[in-house]
């Protein structure tokens, strides 16, 4: 046989699986879960509908690097198998054979492979029975519609160098311009509405955007869900995919009635309405905060607190910051008004954990927000964001009762006595 030089095909997925291919020992184990099976499915799903049109539009599922093993005649995988596997799963259903299984020399004595392997095979026939009629389109996208870029290298350290360039190459692409990308999909056909999207979208800084859903939007979701925050990654965007506009879901539906008029705990329209709601929320948050600045009859004593600039360059004030900026955004974004009392008691709720700790860091913030009672050492444990989103008129804020005197009467760390202090002040204690 000829030796093979460096190649890069487009390939069908039918023309991929077909190929002798191998999982070489050097590959970890098969780590892919149930949620990015549904995540793989849906993509194809979407991808299927926006071939309608019959226009030869095709769908391009990344990029497989493989290595021809010229002693046992096999192409190894060096990167893709994660994918591989998974879509010869799902061939393997939609056939009803074993033809789609032909890799040699894979480990399939590793558990967690195993368990993998067999929970992902159990979803996807669950997947396809609550999904009439699909499964022939897809086995037939297989052919006619879905494609990878395969490059094929005869030298190990040569395909190891091209894995490496491939994932290493420029910087991971944030969340936000994942949500970006798939909203825009959501959007295909409105030609002049994804000019516009694109347009308004550009002309925000990036940062913004990332603060936007990294410090307010996804923590205050999960916290009016009493959950934990975690770092918003790639892993975590469905919060944000919204509901496809011909959902027949009875909350879709809703949705739609309440459109373009939004909640950060409900759901909301995919496609165009995610840029709105982008560009609400950072609206929303410039005006409250300016709201803050500018009403010196009734929120003098909160600037005092927050333009002081010694307590500006602590990190554990800025958490404190933060925490109120997004208790106080929940809170106008449920009832649009601004009640005296409601803003100083989360102010005050807030700022009384900067007084309770000696260092404050974000683990803190976290328990302190969903209302961790396993916690002693807060003054108050109160789950603001789960009583926010469950409170039926603004007063039921206005009125909760904020413990402000500590025991003993002072901050645990002699540096916050005066926020302390003002805190009581503000409370008229």
């Amino acid at each position: 046989m000829r030796e093979l030089k460096e190649t890069a095909e487009i390939k069908s997925l039918t023309e991929l699986l077909k190929m002798n291919l191998a999982v070489p020992s050097y590959q970890r184990p098969y780590k892919w879960t149930k949620k990015n099976i549904a995540d793989l499915l849906e993509d194809i799903s979407t991808a299927i509908d926006q071939d309608r049109d019959g226009s030869g539009f095709k769908y391009r599922i990344g990029t497989i690097i493989l290595h021809w093993n010229s002693t046992s005649k096999v192409y190894d995988i060096v990167d893709g198998q994660q994918r591989i596997i998974s879509l010869l799963l799902i061939r393997r259903y939609l056939s009803n054979s074993k033809e789609a299984s032909q890799f040699i020399q894979v480990n399939l004595s590793n558990k967690q492979t195993q368990a993998n392997l067999a929970a992902n095979y159990t979803f996807i026939q669950d997947w396809f029975r609550l999904r009439w009629g699909i499964a022939g389109r897809i086995l037939q996208a297989f052919s006619d519609l879905l494609e990878v870029v395969v490059i094929t290298v005869k030298e190990t350290p040569e395909a190891f160098q091209l894995f490496d360039s491939q994932n290493s190459r420029g910087k991971e692409l944030d969340p936000h311009d994942l949500l970006k990308a798939y909203h825009l999909r959501e959007m295909k056909g409105h030609l002049f509405e994804m000019q516009r999207a694109v347009t308004k979208w550009e002309a925000i800084a990036p940062s913004d955007i990332k603060e936007l859903f990294g410090k307010y939007l996804f923590p205050i979701i999960k916290w009016a869900d009493r959950d934990r925050s975690i770092p918003f990654t790639a892993q975590e965007i469905d919060t944000f995919k919204g509901i496809q506009d011909t959902s027949e879901y009875a909350y879709a539906a809703r949705a739609r009635k309440s459109m373009p008029s939004f909640q950060i705990t409900e759901p909301f329209i995919a496609g165009d309405d995610f840029f709105s709601m982008v560009d609400y929320y950072l609206a929303l948050l410039m005006y409250l905060r300016s709201c803050i600045v500018e009403d010196t009859t009734r929120f003098s004593e909160l600037n005092a607190i927050l333009k002081n600039g010694e307590w500006l360059r602590s990190v554990g004030f800025k958490y404190a910051k933060t925490l109120f900026e997004c208790a106080l955004l929940c809170y106008y974004d449920r009832f649009r008004n601004l009640d005296e009392q409601a803003v100083k008691k989360l102010f005050t709720w807030a700022f009384m954990l900067r007084v309770d700790m000696e260092n404050l860091g974000f683990d803190s913030v976290n328990c302190y927000a969903f209302g961790d009672k396993s916690k002693g050492a807060y003054t108050n444990i109160y789950p603001i964001f789960s009583i926010i989103n469950h409170a039926r008129i603004h007063t039921d804020i206005s009125n909760l009762t904020i413990n402000v005197i500590r025991e003993p009467d002072k901050a645990k760390n002699a540096k916050w006595d005066e926020l302390y202090n003002q805190l009581k002040k503000i409370n008229q204690v």
